[in-house]
């Protein structure tokens, strides 16, 4: 007798595989405790309870996005990278290539906010994609947890605008050492520093904000009404400089959020941006109208 085909997602190497995703994203999730929890004690710009009643939605997405767009991501940069190899020049990644590694990594660190400038700027003012982005915006406080939480699939579009322009020109390539050291160290990088720049600390950084972005720089971006269509960058404020988006007063935003009702739950907010709205009534209950 035959017995039916095991699915993929039970396969032992599969489920063995995202074991060790999952049991390596706790780890991070326990050092990222350690350093922040502290830090928002001794240093904090408003006051907050540890335990709040989304504490566990934004555990949920963090490991959502520890997961999902890697995975998401890799059948469209494979074609990326297939069709930059077909299309352009091969003398221009040959000279990309034989670039030292730090040259690299600071135009990979420049290329890829480019991307992610007008991707995230895109997320604001394309409704559609508001519709995603929305979800990273509707949280009323900001702590370094917050960077996390966001639609998965907003997440990929900003890591596909980000990463796609490094294959096209060869300055990351996955299938080399040099290329793929590039693409491991841009994502180490991006990913602690987004938790330090929704991180609720007091901290202001001096003439150094002009040039990195800060938690005063980002927290801007997350306050209510239309200051949040401003400071898109994610590491480097002379993207917002150049496209007329920054802002940075003295002074630091007393609320944060957006105007429209999300549903409360995890699943709520997954399927939100998919819901028609005659039926998103039935999901939540909107106080103003959506963007």
């Amino acid at each position: 007798m035959r017995t039916a085909p095991v699915p993929a997602f039970l396969d032992y190497q599969h489920l063995h595989a995202l074991l060790i995703s999952v049991a390596r994203l706790s780890v991070w999730l326990l050092l990222l405790a350690v350093i922040f929890l502290p830090l928002e004690r001794l240093f904090a710009l408003h006051r907050r309870k540890i335990i709040y009643k989304d504490l566990a939605g934004d555990i949920g997405f963090y490991f959502i996005n520890g997961l999902v767009p890697a995975l998401l991501l890799a059948p469209p940069l494979a074609l990326v990278a297939i069709a930059a190899h077909a299309v352009v020049p091969s003398s221009l990644h040959a000279a990309v290539a034989a670039w030292p590694i730090w040259a690299r990594a600071a135009a990979a660190l420049v290329v890829s906010e480019i991307g992610y400038y007008w991707a995230h700027r895109c997320a604001h003012e394309i409704p559609f994609l508001w519709r995603f982005h929305s979800v990273h915006h509707h949280p009323e406080q900001v702590y370094f947890l917050i960077s996390a939480r966001a639609h998965p699939l907003d997440n990929m579009f900003g890591r596909l605008c980000s990463f796609a322009p490094l294959y096209v020109f060869g300055i990351a390539a996955p299938l080399t050492p040099a290329g793929g050291a590039v693409s491991a160290l841009l994502v180490v990088v991006l990913t602690l520093w987004g938790f330090l720049i929704h991180a609720n600390v007091r901290w202001r950084f001096g003439p150094l904000e002009w040039l990195i972005a800060t938690p005063a720089f980002h927290h801007w971006h997350h306050t209510t009404g239309e200051l949040r269509d401003r400071n898109y960058a994610s590491m480097l404020p002379c993207m917002d400089w150049i496209f007329g988006t920054f802002y940075l007063p003295k002074q630091w935003p007393s609320a944060y959020g957006i105007e429209t009702k999300l549903p409360d739950s995890l699943a709520g907010q997954l399927v939100y941006p998919f819901v028609p709205r005659p039926a998103l009534a039935r999901l939540s209950r909107p106080v103003a109208a959506d963007r």
